[in-house]
């Protein structure tokens, strides 16, 4: 099998950051030698989570069996998840915002067995649907729990308690058209509805103003995604709460402006 080097656009601080994780983890359980340092399984992971590398590649470039590669991932997630903020906390700062941007996404996952219930009719594929705040600027703030893919994003937010909180808090939030309905502090667009009349030029002032602001919450999503192990999971979607909020750590961990 041929290998070659390669890169992982992250700094040191996340590398150090997993890795004194696992080290913490080690010495809590007394755990014995292990075939990596605490370091080089954080590089693994970190492979795996930013450039979605495979069990079987990370496996042939670490010299490890696949199944302890898969071990040393899942081991590190959980601890990674651990240390995401949750709403609660989040919330102490997302109530100092000038206003959010909330808008809903999906992970895109491989058919399992029961698959009516992860796919989502509007993307027409099957996935988990998972709830973004985003800040003025469009940096991602908070992502939620992850949902399966059939959920409506107003029936996320309101699951994940995200429309109660913000209203709250009394945080203008802009979201687009599936969360006409919300309520509170939550802004939609104005919607043409069937049999009736048209939008008013104001209305469709109201709604340009609008998606320029919006739209700059697509950024958050994107953040999220250039995670390439977000591109298509093959876990089970169970796992995708415990990836996404992992990532989130590992997010304000690189960006620390809104790290708790």
């Amino acid at each position: 099998m041929l290998s070659y080097p390669s890169s992982i656009p992250l700094s040191t601080r996340s590398l150090n950051h997993v890795a004194d994780l696992i080290r913490a983890h080690r010495r809590q359980r007394r755990s014995r030698w292990r075939r990596l340092v605490p370091g080089r399984q954080a590089l693994l992971v970190l492979a795996h989570l930013r450039n979605g590398d495979t069990f079987t590649r990370l496996a042939a470039g670490f010299e490890v069996g696949v199944a302890t590669a898969w071990r040393y991932v899942r081991e590190a997630i959980t601890l990674l998840a651990a240390t995401a903020d949750d709403l609660r906390q989040a919330m102490s700062r997302i109530r100092l915002l000038a206003y959010a941007i909330l808008d809903g996404t999906l992970i895109p996952i491989d058919r399992v067995h029961d698959q009516k219930p992860y796919y989502s009719g509007k993307h027409r594929r099957h996935g988990m649907n998972v709830q973004v705040i985003a800040d003025p600027a469009g940096r991602l703030v908070w992502a939620s729990a992850a949902l399966p893919g059939s959920a409506h994003d107003l029936t996320a937010a309101r699951t994940h308690g995200i429309v109660a909180a913000l209203t709250s808090a009394n945080v203008m939030t802009f979201a687009d058209k599936a969360y006409q309905g919300a309520g509170g502090c939550v802004r939609t667009p104005f919607k043409r509805h069937r049999y009736r009349p048209k939008l008013s030029h104001r209305q469709k002032a109201v709604n340009k103003a609008h998606a320029r602001i919006r739209a700059l919450g697509e950024r958050a999503v994107a953040t999220l995604k250039t995670w390439k192990v977000l591109t298509k999971l093959r876990c089970s979607p169970s796992r995708t709460t415990a990836i996404v909020q992992a990532i989130l750590a590992l997010h304000h961990v690189e960006n620390p402006t809104y790290r708790g």
